[in-house]
């Protein structure tokens, strides 16, 4: 293989895992969004909730929810479908996947705020826009953390023997 198709064909193999992580993603975010509709909607009637004390607003509990949801179901088509060549067990991919989940969890609770406080978007509008805003770096936190993978594992072995 000449160095030149090194390169493109780590390039041709992180594509498809954006691609892949677009559309895993994508069926994560339908979920947590049409179940944040469902919750704020229907399931949640009361503007208000008391939870241990503390007063909890419908579009916060039901971001709570359906982001758990979303999270769920991310997490396991990003496991066997986009990152599937981690050879970190799946207990720490689970791990790592919740605790940068809860990072995204409360940047999306920010961005919900922002956006239902001061943009004036209606919660099931601001819903989705909070999410896509955090959308991008989402796919590089997860590949090099949550599933311990490099841009490295993209050359093909000649190459990479030879980098190092």
């Amino acid at each position: 293989m000449t160095e030149t198709a090194a390169p493109a064909s780590g390039r041709k193999t992180l594509l498809k895992e954006v691609l892949r992580f677009i559309l895993s993603a994508g069926i994560g975010f339908v979920v947590d969004v049409a179940a944040y509709y469902i919750l704020y909607h229907n399931l949640l009637q009361q503007k208000s909730y008391d939870i241990w004390g503390y007063t909890v607003k419908n579009s916060t509990l039901s971001l709570a929810i359906s982001f758990f949801l979303g999270v769920l179901v991310n997490f396991v088509i990003t496991k066997f479908f986009v990152f599937s060549k981690s050879e970190s067990s799946p207990s720490k991919q689970f791990l790592r996947f919740i605790a940068v989940a809860i990072v995204g969890f409360y940047a999306n609770l920010g961005m919900l705020k922002v956006m239902i406080n001061y943009c004036h978007l209606d919660p099931p509008v601001a819903r989705p826009a909070a999410a896509l805003s955090l959308f991008f770096a989402s796919f590089f936190v997860h590949k090099f953390f949550s599933f311990s993978l490099s841009l490295r594992h993209h050359a093909p072995t000649r190459h990479r023997a030879a980098s190092n």
